[in-house]
């Protein structure tokens, strides 16, 4: 049986949900209809082999998960949570609910008053000092829920058949011996490695540049890879005319008056008399600037292009030279004094201009990786002649692991948490399923006797712990094991039946409706 993927947690979810929806979806105390004002807008968000959702379900249901993020610490703003795909969820929970509703309405499944009853009576909305309250029930129907106890009884048996069918399911999920052992041998097999990265960029300093013939040589072996770099990178030799800039805001409102206007540009003046008398731009910029963006980094624009800016600004910063400050210039955001940092005129190069850098680089990239191999084998021999990784490559400095590779200039000893057979990935280092291979076919701490591949570098490890499962561990973990093993079944039993419904009925959704409540991101 397989662990849980996030489909499958999300299904789990879902079980869940139809558990609490009576609790959960609706009631003074759950904002549901509170939070929407009751909406009741004629229409339907979706239609389930003909039966309709109504607007006004989704409305509850999608306050109702927003509420819930807000109380778990998660102000997801709405327009986010659409962009993260939660509507679709919330639609999915009310379509499965209503196919489940019919697929127990086909089996005979029918809740009887009895439980309906007790359902009822145990909602803490219709109790009144811990009893349940008629009176209390039939104003919660109206004022919250905004239905009649028919609508609302009705609705409720749908959902509790619903919860019936999902248990009837559910209790397909058997679960024998030989699963559950087959479950332990996955997880109670498990290694720790330590490995070393060498990469290509570790080396490329050492590597020299090529001579004329050996440039020669090796573009006329490699056109093809030449002109695909060439095409890749085209952005980087057909660039237009650009500046680096820094710039002093005065801020201005769109509805700047005359006089507002003639402050602004006195100030921006006095502000470049400032700098005509020595000071520095970038502390005047950090002082005086009201460009939010650019006021800490002392006004520092980066590369600009004279496209991005109003053409009154970029004809004034773009006709100077380097180390020149513009007069003021006043645009719809203020006005600016721009200093012209660095100056880069417009680039067209065609292939054959940069063929010969582009062939040193890929040259260069070439001798790297190959030194970067050479030096793995080299590490791989020590360690078999029993050096420790650790003791060869020690880290620099401690660090989170995952962070590790970001500043890493050269090899360094990592020790991976562990892990199973199951899954292709090593701990720290990535998908790596022939390492993972490799780790699992040896018995006992050892080294790995290759060096392997892994995108632009190579990886030497050594297995430092390795446990086999056991008969008293599975002895142990036995009931824990089926446990799991029971709830992956019934998440893989929902899945398919939930599957099967929607492919032998009709679900036609309605994205204006929903669009009218979570509006269109």
């Amino acid at each position: 049986m397989d662990g849980l993927n996030p489909r499958k947690v999300a299904s789990l979810l879902f079980i869940i949900g139809i558990a609490v929806v009576f609790t959960l979806q609706f009631g003074p105390g759950s904002t549901g209809f509170g939070a929407t004002g009751g909406m009741t807008a004629p229409g339907s968000v979706a239609s389930v082999n003909g039966k309709e959702i109504p607007l006004r379900d989704f409305a509850a249901a999608w306050a109702q998960q927003m509420s819930f993020l807000r109380s778990q610490g998660s102000p997801v703003p709405e327009s986010l949570a659409r962009q993260f795909g939660m509507h679709n969820q919330v639609l999915d929970r009310l379509v499965n609910t209503e196919l489940l509703a019919q697929a127990a309405e086909r089996h005979g499944i029918n809740p009887s008053d009895e439980e309906l009853r007790k359902l009822i009576h145990q909602n803490a909305d219709f109790q009144k000092d811990g009893q349940f309250d008629f009176e209390r029930y039939q104003q919660v129907l109206r004022d919250f829920y905004r239905k009649t106890p028919q609508d609302f009884e009705t609705e409720l048996r749908r959902q509790l058949a619903a919860q019936k069918m999902m248990d009837v399911v559910r209790a397909n999920a058997v679960v024998s011996d030989d699963e559950v052992r087959a479950r332990y041998e996955k997880e109670g097999n498990q290694a720790k490695l330590v490995f070393a990265r060498f990469l290509p960029a570790m080396y490329a300093d050492q590597v020299p540049a090529p001579t004329a013939a050996q440039l020669s040589e090796w573009k006329k072996a490699h056109e093809k890879e030449i002109k695909e770099y060439f095409e890749a990178n085209r952005f980087v030799y057909q660039q237009p005319e650009r500046i680096r800039a820094r710039q002093v805001l005065v801020k201005l409102s769109p509805e700047a008056t005359e006089e507002q206007k003639k402050a602004a540009l006195e100030k921006a003046q006095a502000l470049r008399k400032e700098i005509e008398g020595g000071k520095d731009f970038a502390q005047v910029a950090r002082d005086s600037s009201e460009d939010p963006g650019s006021k800490a980094r002392g006004g520092d624009l980066g590369w600009v292009e004279r496209g991005s800016w109003e053409p009154a600004l970029a004809d004034a910063a773009f006709a100077l030279k380097q180390g020149e400050v513009t007069q003021p210039v006043e645009t719809k955001f203020g006005v600016h004094l721009v200093k012209v940092e660095e100056k880069q005129a417009a680039q067209d190069k065609k292939l054959e201009d940069v063929q010969d850098e582009i062939a040193t680089t890929l040259y260069k990239q070439e001798r790297a990786k190959q030194q970067a191999q050479a030096e793995a084998e080299k590490a791989l021999a020590s360690v078999k002649a029993g050096q420790a990784l650790k003791t060869l490559f020690p880290a620099e400095k401690e660090q989170p692991a995952l962070l590790r590779f970001e500043t890493e200039t050269r090899p360094e000893a990592v020790e991976t948490d562990s892990f199973t057979a199951e899954g292709e990935a090593v701990p720290h280092l990535g998908p790596a399923p022939e390492l993972v291979k490799a780790a699992f076919a040896v018995g006992a701490p050892q080294a790995l006797d290759s060096v392997f591949p892994l995108g632009e570098g190579f990886v030497v490890a050594q297995v430092v712990e390795r446990q086999k499962p056991d008969t008293e561990g599975f002895d142990k973990r036995k009931e824990e094991l089926r446990n799991q093993a029971r709830q992956a079944k019934q998440i893989e039993l929902t899945d398919s039946f939930l599957k099967a419904l929607r492919e032998q009925g009709s679900v036609v959704t309605n994205t204006a409706a929903i669009d009218s409540v979570v509006g269109t991101g």
